[in-house]
């Protein structure tokens, strides 16, 4: 396993060599570039470029038959959809719900809500309908695609489902998080945090928002009935490099016990936040490789994707599988992935391919948590975000 003292030198001395690492995922977009057409094996589709109409949608099925238990809903990140994924067989159905979906959360009474573009979509999984788009209060420019888009990124449901908390990007400065009531379909409430909040996360009490802010290497804590803010710095690499860098924070899991977050970096160190004190301890990983989507399982076990290497000695994609007690199980995936969601039972991981870079595909790998067995499912376009009904 490398260590990550000696990451720097090697990112500044390839900056020359490969000048395109700076256009991808967790790099500075000042040179206005988009991801583009992801390609992979032929056990894999090749994602679709996002463009300014999406791409024809599955035929769905009768609004009178509702998804079956255990049905995954994706967001469509290079289309305006969300698609539903029968685990077994494939997509049965899509709803159009505005540009560039990137997050999907699921509410106990049938209700879905993605994260777009231009507001947060609400769709009823039951009829496979959109019942509204509720507009965001920040103006974040024009809806457009790519991973620097404007609009909704991170997504949270309260633990009482009747606020949503929705990361905010707007190019080019700090972000927002907004919150949703529920039942009125409208923002009630906006609070200031870090630069591009990759994700948003709750605390099991419901009491506070954890927003996490990439560009900015830190999380928000912001508190659920005032909308005060405290920042933490989360950079167990320092922050040399700003936007430019790589080793920043992407993804994070609330781990019920004691509300601490766990944030993973390149397969080295994984962040523990305790947010009430504000201090980060830092624990070691061992896939070395860059990481992005989080998921805790029943159990305990701590899931993370892997999405590749960021320099040579780096290895390839793959799932984390990290118990409780800080032992690891790697398993191989072979092509990016993204995000990852987990089964009722526990046993079977469902990990996006949309990738917010190049190198993304239109489908879903599931993997046995037990033995590590793989199996692609071809579904939806460049999928990002993933809730299971």
């Amino acid at each position: 396993m490398t260590i990550r003292y000696r990451r720097i030198a090697p990112l500044l001395s390839a900056v020359v060599a490969a000048l395109a690492v700076l256009l991808t995922a967790c790099a500075d977009p000042g040179s206005g570039a988009e991801p583009g057409r992801g390609t992979v094996g032929s056990s894999a589709r090749s994602g679709t470029a996002p463009t300014g109409e999406a791409p024809s949608p599955p035929p769905g099925t009768s609004p009178a038959t509702p998804p079956a238990r255990g049905t995954l809903l994706v967001a469509d990140f290079g289309a305006d959809t969300v698609t539903f994924v029968d685990p077994q067989h494939g997509a049965t159905g899509s709803v159009r719900v505005g540009t560039a979906p990137y997050a999907v959360v699921v509410g106990a009474d049938g209700r879905a809500w993605a994260s777009t573009a231009e507001g947060v979509a609400e769709i009823d999984t039951r009829a496979r309908t959109l019942n509204r788009l509720i507009p965001y209060r920040t103006a974040s420019g024009p809806a457009g695609t790519g991973e620097y888009r404007g609009g909704g990124l991170g997504l949270a449901l309260s633990p009482d489902g009747s606020r949503l908390y929705v990361g905010v990007n707007i190019p080019g400065k700090n972000g927002v998080v907004e919150v949703v009531d529920t039942a009125a379909g409208q923002v009630t409430g906006v609070a200031p945090v870090g630069r591009r909040p990759f994700d948003v996360d709750v605390s099991p009490d419901g009491r506070e928002v954890y927003a996490t802010g990439h560009d900015s290497f830190d999380v928000t804590v912001v508190a659920a009935d005032s909308l005060a803010t405290r920042r933490i710095e989360v950079a167990p690499y320092g922050t040399e490099g700003g936007l430019g860098s790589w080793l920043k924070p992407h993804y994070a899991a609330v781990r019920p016990g004691d509300g601490k977050l766990l944030l993973p970096f390149e397969g080295e160190r994984l962040a523990v936040v305790d947010p009430r004190t504000g201090q980060v301890a830092v624990e070691p990983m061992t896939a070395d490789t860059h990481q992005h989507g989080t998921a805790l399982a029943p159990d305990g076990r701590l899931l993370v994707v892997g999405s590749g290497p960021i320099t040579g000695d780096d290895r390839g994609p793959s799932l984390t599988v990290r118990n409780p007690d800080g032992s690891e199980r790697v398993y191989p995936l072979g092509i990016p992935h993204e995000n990852v969601a987990i089964s009722a039972d526990g046993r079977t991981a469902y990990v996006t391919g949309g990738f917010t870079r190049d190198g993304y595909w239109d489908g879903i790998t599931l993997v046995d948590l037990d033995t590590g067995a793989t199996h692609r499912l071809e579904a939806g376009h460049r999928p990002l975000g993933v809730a299971v009904l």
